[in-house]
């Protein structure tokens, strides 16, 4: 059987929406593929040189099949990156804990970063607040969604009857945050984007 590494990371991305991140391995890949390990080997020497491709083709897909139309404003750039950001990330099981400290294998991704610091620069903000508003927007992201993906599904956090046991009398703000807390995930990642997206034109230097 001719494997390619374009085979080998779309079957680890099927791998991983059916087990996970902790249950993907090159074994795995190779019994899926009914091929020697070492068949495997030959192409990434390690899980971690495997999840590097399949977090660079995720993000290729993303920066090729997204179109990026010119914003109204920096905010609607930075609040149109996060959302697609987090979108691609949700695509896959635990898309957000594999992404997170990946190294991109594809050089011409580097690039990428070139559409929001246009955007930003030619509002008003100096090249280094605007790398800074790109890396917060981004890791708040990643951050908020890989938390998102660890809870997803666990009954124990759908246990509103627990919440209820809470003394009212003694801690009334923490009995009546339970709605605010287990809220729907888009209306949270919505809301802390935008107060991030605040932030950063509060503190940046003079962007129009």
């Amino acid at each position: 059987m001719s494997l390619s590494r374009e085979k080998l990371v779309s079957v680890g991305l099927e791998l991983l929406d059916e087990h996970g991140l902790e249950g993907l391995s090159l074994r795995k890949l190779a019994t899926e593929l009914d091929v020697q390990a070492s068949a495997i080997y030959w192409h990434f020497k390690n899980k971690q040189e495997l999840l590097d491709e399949m977090a660079t083709a995720m993000f290729r897909r993303l920066l090729t099949d997204t179109e990026w139309p010119q914003p109204r404003d920096w905010r609607d750039g930075l609040e149109r990156l996060g959302v697609e950001l987090r979108a691609m990330l949700l695509s896959r099981r635990d898309g957000a804990k594999m992404a997170a400290g990946t190294y991109l294998t594809d050089d011409s991704l580097l690039s990428s970063m070139e559409i929001p610091l246009r955007f930003l620069t030619e509002a008003g903000f100096p090249l280094r607040d605007a790398v800074r508003a790109f890396i917060t927007v981004y890791s708040f992201t990643v951050g908020f969604t890989i938390e998102e993906q660890a809870v997803a599904g666990d009954p124990r956090y759908a246990d509103t009857a627990r919440r209820s046991r809470i003394d009212a009398e003694k801690y009334p703000l923490s009995a009546s945050a339970g709605p605010e807390i287990f809220g729907t995930p888009d209306e949270r990642f919505e809301h802390g984007l935008r107060v991030i997206i605040a932030g950063v034109g509060a503190y940046a230097s003079e962007p129009r």
